[in-house]
């Protein structure tokens, strides 16, 4: 039985973990950091210097910035520079308009924004910003490891702030109290905390369904929602509970990738894992019928999951985050169908042996069939999971141990694809 203060840890963790965030949290990130190097200027850069890993590069190039009808990461600096906000965190864009946009679209118009790779970043996640005031003064800002861990901050030649954490010294939740998890301590805590310890995480459901409710109502990205749900969407696929799925989920990623000015809730520093964990779950809760207790237990099943993988993965890989997030997404729908901690490891497996191996190729609109393939592949393994059937040790990477089975997914894409997010990234900056 968990202790309460064990409880009190985890509840900490996924309240750190599951945060809200306005646009794609990479170049949000970016912008969030030349906010904060900006703030020790106390006036607009004339020219800002900017150095990423190669993880939030390839993030953050294609995808919408909300508010702006433009992608990528010029406009994302500009918009931090301008009118960011580094107190909101990963909302840190929340103040932007029209106004500010035609100031981003002139300041990069004048050829005051540098972005290149950093020079062995000390982790996937790496943001070194630099900016230059007009009478010669600097400023520089670093983000590493997390998408809002400051870890530096300097004005000229004074030090703001520094933590150890440049030197690995710190873990990833860059929390001072990570509690380790596995699959049977996720169970217990979703099904047996106290549900007002718990129930916070219905926000999730609040923000991303609007999210999802956006794009239904409009055009953003490739639309695969609201083209799934109706014409010739709806007579291949049907009303039924899996469509319901798909486009519901899709749909939020459409609005997120497509620079929808909505904010959604993220898991692990990432909106469309956010996403991934939440409407699935929150559909099918709807269509079964399940009280708000369900609904609650299923949600946080969900993300916790997701927040189990993420430990042992890394913030960013080679590896999909739809992998992992559809993964909790399956774990959170067999507590919905009325299956236990055996049919919910049964289904983690299943999900293992189906999509270990997806490649992130970045954030973007596209990012939306992946999350389609994710959450249906989560609804197929919860049904085998509850009919008693589960992919066997003898089958490829999967281990009769459920936590085996997860670190050998998470080595995979922690250790064996880090050639294949190489090429992925020369592939990507070399097009055209």
């Amino acid at each position: 039985m968990l202790t309460k203060n064990l409880r009190d840890e985890i509840t900490n963790l996924v309240r750190q973990e599951v945060v809200p965030a306005i646009g794609c949290t990479e170049p949000v990130a970016v912008a969030l950091c030349v906010a904060r190097a900006t703030e020790e200027l106390d006036d607009v850069p004339a020219k800002i210097d900017v150095r990423l890993s190669g993880n939030v590069l390839k993030n953050a190039m294609g995808v919408g910035i909300p508010g702006t009808g433009m992608i990528g990461l010029p406009i994302a600096i500009a918009l931090g520079a301008i009118v960011g906000r580094s107190e909101y965190g990963l909302e840190v864009l929340r103040d932007v308009n029209p106004e500010a946009v035609e100031r981003g679209r002139k300041y990069i118009n004048e050829g005051r924004i540098s972005i290149r790779l950093a020079d062995n970043p000390p982790s996937n996640l790496h943001i070194e910003v630099k900016v230059f005031s007009g009478d010669g003064k600097v400023a520089e800002a670093v983000i590493s490891r997390t998408h809002t861990g400051f870890v530096m901050v300097k004005r000229d030649d004074d030090i703001v702030f520094e933590s150890d954490i440049c030197e690995g010294n710190v873990s990833e939740t860059n929390n001072d109290s990570v509690p380790e998890l596995d699959m049977a301590t996720v169970v217990e805590y979703a099904l047996s905390s106290p549900l007002e310890e718990i129930d916070f995480i219905l926000e999730a459901r609040r923000l991303n369904k609007a999210a999802a409710e956006c794009a239904l109502s409009g055009e953003y990205g490739h639309s695969l929602g609201s083209s799934i749900r109706a014409g010739l969407g709806l007579k291949l696929f049907g009303d039924s509970p899996l469509e319901h799925i798909i486009s519901n989920t899709s749909a939020a990623c459409d609005a997120r990738m497509g620079g929808a000015p909505v904010a959604v809730m993220s898991n692990s520093g990432s909106g469309n894992q956010g996403i991934c964990a939440t409407m699935p779950v929150v559909s099918f809760a709807e269509d079964c019928g399940a009280s708000e207790e369900q609904t609650i237990r299923a949600l946080m099943m969900s993300h916790l999951t997701s927040i189990y993988i993420k430990q042992s993965l890394g913030r960013l890989s080679a590896l999909c985050g739809c992998v992992v997030a559809s993964t909790g997404a399956s774990a959170g729908l067999t507590y919905l169908l009325g299956g236990g901690y055996n049919e919910i490891c049964a289904s983690v497996k299943n999900m293992i042996a189906n999509l270990t191996g997806m490649i992130c190729d970045g954030a973007k609109p596209s990012c939306s069939l992946k999350i389609s393939s994710g959450v249906s592949t989560a609804l197929m393994s919860a049904m085998l999971a509850m009919n008693g059937k589960c992919v066997t040790e003898a089958e490829g990477i999967i281990s009769d141990d459920v936590d085996r089975s997860i670190r050998n997914l998470t080595s995979i894409g922690r250790e064996a694809m880090q050639e294949t997010d190489k090429l992925v990234l020369e592939i990507m900056t070399s097009k055209g």
